[in-house]
C-alpha cells in the first residue's frame, strides 16, 4: 500500500506534496541503485573471490547513476511541501482557477520555494510559506524567465501573507483570461521548476 502511494499523482510535478513524495521516491531509488551496484560487486567477488573481475567494473559504474540520484535526493531534502494547514486554506480559495502546488525555482544566486502559484491568462499569482521570500530578485528571474518564453506583459506576485493570497484568489477567479495563455504560462513554470 505505501509503495503504491509512493507512485501515485502526487509525483507529478506541480501536485499537492510533490516535494515531500519526490523526496520518498529519490531516496528509494538512490538505496536500490546502490544495492544493485552492492549486490553485482558481492556477486563478482564470490565467485572469483577477487576484486579483480568484470562484475567490480559493472558495479563502479552502477555507482554513476546511484550517485546522481543521491545528489538528487540531498537537493530535494533541502525544500519543503506547502503546509497542510495553508494547503487546506488555498484549495476553499482556488476552484475554478489553475493552480500548482510546491514549485522551486533555481537560479544562479538563489532558489525561490512557492509552495502554491496560480496562472490566470497573463498573471501569475503566488504564495509563499517562507517569510524571507526574496520578491525582488524571483520577479526579475521569473520575468526574464517568461519573456524568453515569448510571454509579454506577465505581471507576478507573490505573497508571504496567506490571507492577502487568498483574498487575491477570489479577485482573480472574476478576471477574464484566455485558456490557451494561461496553459503557455503554466507550461513554462513547470518546465524551469525543480
Amino acid at each position: 500500500m505505501q509503495l503504491k502511494r509512493l507512485f501515485s499523482t502526487d509525483h507529478v510535478k506541480g501536485t499537492r506534496n510533490y516535494l515531500n513524495t519526490q523526496k520518498k521516491y529519490e531516496i528509494l531509488r538512490t538505496v536500490l541503485y546502490f544495492s544493485i551496484s552492492l549486490s553485482l560487486f558481492a556477486a563478482g567477488y564470490i565467485q572469483t573471490g577477487s576484486r579483480g573481475n568484470l562484475l567490480s567494473i559493472v558495479a563502479v559504474l552502477g555507482c554513476l547513476p546511484a550517485s546522481k540520484s543521491a545528489v538528487g535526493a540531498i537537493m530535494f531534502f533541502r525544500f519543503q511541501s506547502c503546509p497542510e494547514q495553508a494547503a487546506a486554506e488555498i484549495e476553499q480559495h482556488v476552484r475554478g482557477l489553475a493552480g500548482l502546488y510546491d514549485m522551486v525555482f533555481t537560479s544562479y544566486k538563489k532558489n525561490f520555494v512557492v509552495s502554491h502559484l496560480v496562472v490566470c491568462g497573463n498573471t501569475v499569482c503566488g504564495f509563499s510559506a517562507d517569510p524571507k521570500f526574496a520578491e525582488n530578485e524571483f520577479y526579475r528571474h521569473i520575468g526574464d524567465i517568461l519573456k524568453m518564453d515569448g510571454h509579454k506583459n506577465v505581471t507576478v506576485k507573490i505573497f508571504t501573507n496567506l490571507s492577502r493570497y487568498t483574498e487575491r484568489l477570489e479577485q482573480m477567479k472574476a478576471l477574464d483570461a484566455a485558456e490557451k495563455e494561461t496553459a503557455a504560462v503554466t507550461a513554462t513554470l513547470k518546465s524551469v521548476a525543480l
